[in-house]
């Protein structure tokens, strides 16, 4: 019998879980950039654990914490472009910080108020996309249009590992592979896809060779080295917008939070599993990188933790302060117009949350 094809992944890392370079550092992670990003995931990580405080407080609805993500998402908000489109699943506020995104406007969203989808961030890059595996068909439509059109941007998207095993993921793939779409297909594998571990959901050795059949470049990363996401980022974007066709991006990180704070990861992972991934956690890899370099001090620790906290707290004030919306908006911004029961309907609601304040 013959070899009809043969193949292989890629991996890349640049900082082992101790900080330590594997290898040289791309020429773009000098000490401006690399304090920049590690400012912007510590900013995340305190952020996340307040939002997750509010929630335990009955001041937010069901949270998705990205505790352990930081490097994956800033790394994809670092590498992109203004003109690029963000197709985000739902725990990506790193890459989202990165391009403008509101800390409000997030809180406003899982609070329960639809008008946080509406970003300060770029007006082409998508809502939330609750619905598994659906963002990645908005991508590779958009990535359709960027080069109908002949437009030098790429359209990016996420998906977690339960979500590759989604008929719309397949589909997206085929469809950026089938048309050389400028389109960068990243998977966050967490390990865990709420209570299914990876082991549970595919017999692949790898995430990435699923891009393999839809005869895409395909390349799998370490997720915690924000180094390696930031550069395998860059290169399949610059790829993309210059006609060269799509990437699919593994990146091995690990959910160190619950799936999101209506569920309790303890009931089916063990802690000596969770204590053993914290250890490979995203900042502290770079905050031993850049301390080892004479580039940072638990004195500018300090101080960056609370400017965090100051920051945090002013957009939890701001969201505070929003007013509810009206009831009435349910039905003018689900319909062009109104039958006349649902008009009666509409009446009868606004009379009713009069009524009851």
């Amino acid at each position: 019998m013959s070899i009809a094809a043969t193949f292989e992944i890629p991996f890349e890392q640049f900082l082992d879980p101790k900080g330590k370079p594997v290898k040289d550092l791309p020429k773009w992670a000098d000490k401006e950039e690399l304090l920049k990003l590690y400012k912007m995931m510590t900013k995340v990580r305190v952020f996340d654990t307040k939002a997750i405080a509010l929630q335990r407080t009955g001041k937010l609805g069901t949270y998705a914490s990205c505790l352990g993500h930081e490097a994956a998402h800033v790394g994809i908000g670092a590498a992109m472009i203004e003109e690029d489109a963000f197709c985000p699943m739902y725990r990506e506020y790193g890459a989202q910080f990165m391009r403008g995104v509101k800390m409000s406007e997030v809180l406003l969203y899982w609070g329960g108020d639809e008008r946080g989808s509406n970003f300060s961030g770029p007006q082409h890059d998508f809502p939330w996309c609750v619905p598994i595996a659906t963002q990645y068909l908005h991508a590779a439509g958009s990535a359709m249009a960027f080069k109908y059109r002949g437009e030098k941007r790429a359209a990016v998207t996420v998906i977690g590992d339960g979500g590759t095993s989604e008929g719309d993921f397949y589909e997206a793939l085929n469809a950026a592979g089938a048309w050389q779409l400028p389109f960068v297909g990243v998977t966050v594998n967490n390990k865990w896809a709420i209570s299914v571990p990876l082991s549970k959901q595919t017999a692949c050795e790898t995430l990435a060779q699923k891009g393999i059949a839809a005869g895409m470049d395909c390349v799998q990363v370490d997720g915690n080295d924000i180094v390696a996401v930031r550069d395998v980022m860059q290169n399949a974007l610059h790829k993309a917008r210059e006609g060269k066709g799509p990437t699919f991006v593994e990146m091995l990180t690990y959910r160190l939070h619950d799936h999101t704070t209506a569920d309790d990861a303890r009931r089916y992972r063990s802690d000596d599993e969770v204590e053993a991934e914290r250890k490979k956690e995203p900042l502290i890899r770079l905050r031993q990188y850049i301390t080892d370099q004479g580039w940072w001090d638990e004195d500018q620790e300090k101080v960056l933790l609370e400017e965090c906290k100051k920051e945090v707290d002013a957009a939890v004030v701001e969201y505070q302060s929003i007013e509810a919306p009206g009831v009435e908006d349910m039905f003018d911004y689900h319909f062009e117009e109104l039958t006349d029961p649902l008009s009666e309907q509409r009446e009868i609601a606004i009379k009713e949350a009069r009524r009851n304040g």
